[in-house]
């Protein structure tokens, strides 16, 4: 027998992709079946991986390749690792919804193109970075409402998401939000942004303007969103703010006005110095007098 082994021909070295594929089989990671493994404590049917309300502390490392549907909700992650989705490309809903998470990887739906439906709601995410949606042009709905502590968001955060139709900011911890962010949304139809502690200042009226041009066209919380700043709006809806309300945004000073203020301030500085003038002679009279007062009684 070991002649007989000797004389055979040597198939060469294996191919690396037969060898990857070999590792990935062993290791139980590639599957003939992908609808047929589901992580322990989840369920699975028809594409749908339900995982909520198991008090997972970190998201399950295997899914089936081919889940369109995962739910996350109602446990205590805190963060998913970067690239968790890449190979879920089937994936059309994410709910994470009632979690720990405070921020997410960057590029984390760079592959998930035909995802649509997103929920990040009540986690403790305080902003939205320009990369956070990036390649995620299929998203229809997105829901970062009851995040107490969202305080920014970034103006290119919505960038590209033109089929997006839904947006919910609602009781987050916004005071200001750039017009930048929602003028790239074409297909925007209801946006919730209720319950934040929004500053009415000067900084506010573009995107007021904005919105009021389409509120026709674009169901928002009109009743829920108001001021909390500055004093004199404070209370007042959002929305009944008008052009009048920042007049004083648009006050220029001319060229008269400018010469006024300078002639004032100069006869302000005149005045000064007369004024001290005075003081010292009066001061310096007080003291000469008290200083004869006291020769004389000597």
């Amino acid at each position: 027998m070991g002649d007989t082994w000797s004389q055979l021909p040597w198939p060469g070295p294996p191919h690396p992709a037969m060898l990857l594929v070999c590792l990935l089989l062993a290791a139980g990671v590639m599957r003939s079946d992908a609808g047929t493994s589901c992580p322990v404590l989840c369920t699975c049917h028809n594409q749908v991986v339900d995982c909520s309300s198991q008090r997972l502390f970190s998201v399950p490392p295997d899914l089936p390749m081919d889940t369109r549907n995962l739910s996350l909700a109602h446990n205590r992650i805190t963060a998913v690792p970067p690239g968790y989705l890449t190979c879920y490309m089937e994936l059309r809903v994410l709910d994470l919804r009632n979690n720990s998470l405070m921020e997410l990887p960057p590029g984390l739906f760079l592959h998930a193109k035909r995802l649509a439906h997103l929920d990040l709601s009540y986690n403790n995410l305080s902003h939205v970075p320009a990369d956070m949606f990036q390649q995620a042009h299929g998203l229809v709905h997105i829901d970062l409402s009851h995040n107490p502590w969202l305080r920014r968001v970034h103006p290119q955060a919505f960038q590209g998401l033109v089929q997006l139709r839904d947006l919910d900011l609602s009781y987050g911890g916004l005071a200001f939000l750039s017009l930048e962010a929602l003028e790239g949304l074409p297909g925007l139809v209801t946006l919730q942004i209720g319950g934040n502690p929004w500053v009415c200042g000067c900084t506010m009226e573009p995107l007021l303007k904005w919105l009021r041009n389409r509120i026709q066209r674009c169901t928002a919380d009109s009743q829920l969103a108001e001021c909390r700043g500055p004093p004199e709006v404070e209370g007042a809806p959002l929305f009944s703010l008008t052009e009048e309300s920042f007049k004083a945004c648009h006050l220029t000073l001319t060229l008269d006005d400018y010469l006024f203020i300078a002639f004032v301030g100069f006869v302000v500085s005149i005045a000064s110095v007369a004024t001290n003038f005075l003081l010292g002679i009066t001061a310096n009279c007080c003291h000469r007098w008290s200083k004869a007062s006291e020769e004389e009684e000597i």
